[in-house]
């Protein structure tokens, strides 16, 4: 069989559901995708196809080697992202701005890009064990994937499966606060719960919530971040003990 093209994945995003105008978030997997010709440049030129010159290519970019080197290790523009080839390859070409995270960047091309990532300094909104000074909050509501939540973004799963699926950490934060608001006027202060993504990500799954499709030989999953965040939410609320860890 010949190698996909960057049109033959451009088809494949699409009919998946990856719109013109579209806030894409992208978890992925290189390898996932077959023989694909011109490599994971033709990969990013097919997302920013599907999404067209009006939408916004967001990847994670993040550090996560052992934690206590994060901080040390950090540099905007030269700390390469840990994630998948894929994403480093968008971390490094020209027009992609990355927010200033030492732990959890994340990167941008495209309409307002640059603005988009910008408030990643800024300490308002949700707390998490991630945040560190001089740094501002992981998922505060100036962080790159807040507002990918807040402005009704997408995300596609690429070839991955729940395990990769960081925006669990935002349900984390936003659960964390609930019950830090419930345990005032206490002596408890409560931990910061770890749920257990590849369980939430079966729950997702029975709601129907994401749309399954290929693209190339990737199996992939495209679903909106704000009813993926809010239906975790509400269910850890209603029953968190199947899915702490």
């Amino acid at each position: 069989m010949p190698p996909y093209n960057k049109c033959d994945l451009t088809r494949d995003l699409r009919r998946l559901g990856v719109e013109a105008g579209d806030i894409l978030f992208v978890h992925s997997s290189f390898k996932s995708l077959g023989s694909v010709e011109g490599g994971a440049e033709s990969v990013i030129q097919a997302l920013e196809n599907a999404i067209g010159p009006e939408g916004l290519l967001l990847m994670p970019s993040f550090n996560l080697i052992k934690w206590e080197l994060r901080p040390e290790t950090w540099d905007l523009h030269c700390t390469p992202s840990t994630v998948g080839w894929i994403t480093e390859l968008f971390r490094r070409q020209p027009g992609v701005y990355r927010s200033d995270h030492y732990s959890h960047s994340v990167a941008a091309r495209g309409r307002g890009a640059e603005e988009f990532v910008a408030g990643h300094l800024r300490r308002e909104g949700y707390g998490s064990h991630w945040d560190r000074r001089p740094w501002g909050k992981t998922f505060g509501l100036h962080s790159p994937m807040y507002r990918a939540y807040q402005d009704c973004g997408k995300l596609l799963m690429l070839g991955v499966d729940y395990y990769t699926s960081t925006y669990v950490h935002l349900v984390e934060a936003m659960y964390w606060h609930a019950l830090r608001v419930r345990s005032r006027g206490t002596e408890h202060e409560p931990a910061f719960p770890a749920l257990d993504r590849v369980k939430l990500g079966a729950f997702w799954e029975s709601t129907g919530g994401p749309r399954h499709g290929r693209v190339g030989d990737a199996a992939c999953r495209l679903f909106g971040i704000r009813s993926y965040v809010d239906t975790l939410l509400a269910e850890v609320e209603r029953n968190p003990r199947p899915y702490l860890r």
